[in-house]
């Protein structure tokens, strides 16, 4: 999921090379380095000397992956939330039973494995309806998913907290029927790359190919 300086110490103990990510690997949205290189970055040049030391390569796989059909990462994060049937591909929509906010959100927290998971909503909403927007694709997307009447729920991985997070505060607020499920990145998407893997395993035969899972970094006092 993402080429963290964890995931690359995993991988070249296990003999992998060539890592697959879908994310960047230096902290920015087109991995441009040149801050880093001009700043003499210590976390960056640490690991950017690892990749070079162990000779690996690091391929970012996004755009395509996501431009498959169906998508690779959805098809991933359906199959683990148990939703592909229920999904509809044109709406983006998950039909689901009827449950309530707050068991909704637990039955997310558990099958994607996500530590810190947090809602925006009334525990007790009713919710049939579930709009699915995985990773960071940005409020635009968002609003349009919660004006429409049929989504209860929009469930996506992240957003700067004074866009979608404050629109649905005001929303509950107000009293309007919505709520928001913020995953967290990483366990939004990672199904998709899990399946990215068996996929390649389909046609790529030569070589062996191993999923090595993003550890989520946030955590919560006891």
């Amino acid at each position: 999921m993402m080429a963290t300086y964890d995931v690359l110490r995993r991988a070249a103990a296990e003999g992998k090379n060539l890592v697959i990510t879908h994310e960047p690997t230096f902290y920015s949205h087109l991995d441009k380095t040149t801050e880093f290189e001009n700043a003499h970055d210590a976390v960056w040049e640490e690991k950017e000397k690892f990749i070079r030391e162990h000779h690996m390569v690091v391929w970012r796989f996004h755009d395509h992956w996501h431009m498959r059909r169906p998508d690779g990462i959805m098809e991933g994060v359906l199959a683990k939330l148990g939703w592909t049937q229920a999904f509809d591909q044109s709406t983006g929509i998950a039909k689901v039973p009827e449950t309530t906010l707050d068991r909704l959100a637990a039955d997310v927290e558990k099958k994607l494995g996500a530590k810190v998971l947090r809602v925006v909503g009334r525990p007790e909403m009713k919710v049939r309806s579930v709009a699915l927007q995985p990773g960071a694709g940005g409020p635009a997307g968002h609003l349009r998913a919660l004006r429409r009447d049929d989504v209860d729920v929009l469930l996506i991985g992240e957003v700067p907290e004074w866009e979608t997070i404050e629109y649905v505060n005001d929303a509950v607020a107000e009293g309007k029927h919505k709520a928001l499920l913020l995953v967290g990145h990483i366990p939004s998407e990672q199904p998709g790359m899990e399946t990215c893997a068996e996929w390649l395993k389909t046609f790529v035969k030569h070589v062996p190919i191993g999923f090595v899972p993003t550890i989520e970094p946030f955590w919560t006092p006891r």
